[in-house]
């Protein structure tokens, strides 16, 4: 009779016991099914972090093709679309060849990636509409592909095939290289580090780097700017090939500035207007992207790469952070230190004149950042540094208001030789004008 009071519902609402206990089972069998839903939910939790890898709508609106592959697809978000099915053979072919400098099994393969299904799934959300062997066969294709490219690069072209070299255009590795930092075209890094395993024979150590790590920092040794040593981080920090491009950008010590809720940029103004103030630019080489100084009249600030893909990098890094780094946002605080500084092209060419932007061989002259860059982009806060540089910045160019009139007036007025002469003579007639009108007024009361 205990369990009989366990349904939540006033007594004597029904003299029907046996609906009563019908009630009682179908509420019991709720709670079971919520129970274990909730089971599900920390097992996911336990296995990843709970972060989204799909590209959120407000940044994609804003420039869709910033986060859409263009020749080669990872991962199950693009693996249908139709216009990069064209490397699905050469991936297979790379799946040969791994299996052949890995000598191993296709069965042995699987096998590795068929126990990390469930992983798999919660990575990716928990959501993807994929068959488990159609996940299974493309995890593993991908990942093979990737250590076999991997492999590639580092060992250079002396061990290319034929193959290789008609199917692998120069352009086409290129735009490889930035389609595998793209938001949605990320496979977990361990997964990738679980298979590479195979590959390293314990009798010749050396033929290999130790580890997929390893191999990945040698991959992306472009975006190390601080030439961060590889076993300074460590292979379970790294979730995917665009977390390890976070990590570049990081003090090496992890030494991370504070960030307090609430502490928005209110007003800031741009390069050139700074610039009119007195201020002057010096780019920092080899530094954290945090390394933001202001002393004197000077901004130091960490100088950047701009060419036609640092818009495509930009992006994708901080909506990355804003799903998984809400609060450690530090890579968005810099482009959002950027953002502030450009409004127009000029500002841009500026920056690129001192150095803070830095033009690579063969970029387009007309290579610049959009102005939009921000947009969507969370501004609940700003590490403390940086807004604290930012209210001295505005400070200044107030303080300095009359470098900025005397920079007005040479820019509108004494431009050149001839305006300047135009312009004293103007006033010198404006003075003579006045003095004759003041002679004329005295003379009619006199």
């Amino acid at each position: 009779m205990e369990e009989s009071a366990a349904p939540i519902y006033t007594p004597g609402e029904t003299s029907d016991a046996g609906t009563e206990n019908d009630l009682y089972h179908r509420w019991k069998r709720l709670a079971w099914k919520i129970e274990r839903a909730l089971d599900q939910r920390k097992k996911e939790d336990d296995l990843i972090y709970n972060i989204s890898l799909r590209i959120p709508d407000v940044h994609r609106k804003v420039n869709e093709e910033a986060y859409t592959p263009q020749v080669i697809s990872i991962g199950p978000f693009h693996h249908r679309s139709s216009k990069l099915q064209f490397m699905e053979n050469y991936k297979l072919r790379c799946l040969e060849n791994f299996m052949k400098r890995a000598n191993t099994s296709l069965m042995d393969l699987v096998g590795h990636v068929f126990v990390g299904e469930h992983f798999l799934r919660a990575f990716y959300e928990g959501t993807i509409e994929i068959e488990s062997d159609d996940l299974i066969q493309m995890i593993l294709v991908d990942a093979c592909f990737i250590i076999e490219f991997f492999l590639k690069n580092f060992s250079g072209p002396k061990n290319w095939t034929l193959d290789d070299t008609i199917e692998l255009k120069p352009w086409l590795i290129s735009r490889m290289k930035l389609d595998l930092i793209l938001f949605e075209n990320q496979l977990p890094f361990n997964i990738i580090q679980t298979l590479y395993e195979k590959l390293v024979p314990r009798e010749f150590p050396s033929m290999y780097p130790s580890s997929f790590l390893e191999l990945a920092f040698n991959f992306f040794r472009a975006h190390n700017l601080q030439n961060i040593p590889h076993d300074q981080i460590g292979k379970h920090e790294v979730i995917h090939f665009l977390d390890l491009l976070r990590h570049f950008n990081l003090p090496r010590h992890r030494n991370l500035q504070e960030r307090s809720y609430g502490n928005v940029v209110r007003k800031m103004y741009c390069a050139s207007q700074l610039a009119e103030a007195g201020l002057k630019f010096q780019p920092i080489s080899g530094g954290s992207l945090l390394d933001v100084r202001f002393s004197e009249g000077v901004l130091e600030i960490p100088s950047f790469p701009l060419d036609n893909t640092t818009e495509i990098y930009a992006r994708n890094i901080m909506a990355w952070e804003q799903c998984a780094y809400p609060d450690e946002a530090y890579v968005t605080d810099y482009f959002m230190m950027l953002d502030f500084l450009i409004n127009t092209g000029k500002d841009v060419d500026l920056l690129v004149q001192e150095g803070i932007l830095v033009k690579g061989p063969g970029t387009n002259s007309r290579t610049t950042l959009p102005t939009n860059l921000c947009t969507g982009i969370s501004h609940w806060g700003i590490n403390d540094d940086y807004g604290d540089i930012c209210r001295q910045l505005v400070d200044f160019r107030k303080k300095h208001w009359y470098v900025i009139l005397k920079s007005s007036l040479r820019k509108d007025y004494f431009r050149t030789p001839w305006m300047g002469a135009a312009t004293i003579g103007a006033i010198f007639l404006l003075i003579l004008t006045l003095i004759q009108t003041v002679c004329t007024v005295i003379s009619i009361f006199m």
